[in-house]
Formats: structure tokens, C-alpha cells, sequence
């Protein structure tokens, strides 16, 4: 009897620390990147996937689409710019 009250709280406690290891690992995942809304390149300004599936990637919280994994680099050259411009694009969308 005494052996089974042991086994049910050390049952127990398992269970509460696999329930505060689990919430502490949702706690810290990242947060998703902001969809990107258009269907032209960051870069170049090309409708996106007339020259094949485009290249996807995340900076900062967004996620960016270019038509091909080249263009990540010149984006990243000056990527304020780039940002500018998707977000003036996408309010225009908004409209």
C-alpha cells in the first residue's frame, strides 16, 4: 500500500515536470515570419514563379520571396530598401 502511494506521486511529479518542460519549450519557440503578400520578386520586381518556383527565406520577421537564391544576397546588400519597398506594395494592396 505504501509502496503504491510512493509510485502514484512519483507518477505524478513526472507528469507535472513534463507539463512545465513542454510549456517553457513553447514559450521559446520562435514566432512565425510575416507572410509576404505579393506576387512579384523583393528583388528585381519579376512575377514570382514564371521563371521556376521561387526562393523563399526569412529576415528579421519576415519572410521574403525572390525568383531565385541569388537575389537573397543583393537583397541582403541593402535590405532596408527592400523592406520599404514590399511595405509600400502591400499597403497599396490594403487600398
Amino acid at each position: 500500500m505504501k509502496s503504491t502511494k510512493i509510485l502514484a506521486v512519483s507518477a505524478m511529479l513526472v507528469l507535472v515536470l513534463a507539463g512545465l518542460l513542454m510549456s517553457h519549450a513553447a514559450d521559446t519557440t520562435k514566432p512565425a515570419a510575416k507572410p509576404y503578400q505579393l506576387d512579384t520578386c523583393a528583388v528585381c520586381g519579376m512575377k514570382l514563379g514564371e521563371m521556376g518556383k521561387p526562393y523563399v527565406f526569412t529576415y528579421k520577421d519576415r519572410e521574403i520571396k525572390v525568383c531565385e537564391k541569388s537575389e537573397e544576397k543583393e537583397f541582403l546588400k541593402d535590405p532596408a530598401k527592400y523592406v520599404k519597398e514590399i511595405e509600400t506594395a502591400e499597403a497599396k494592396l490594403k487600398k
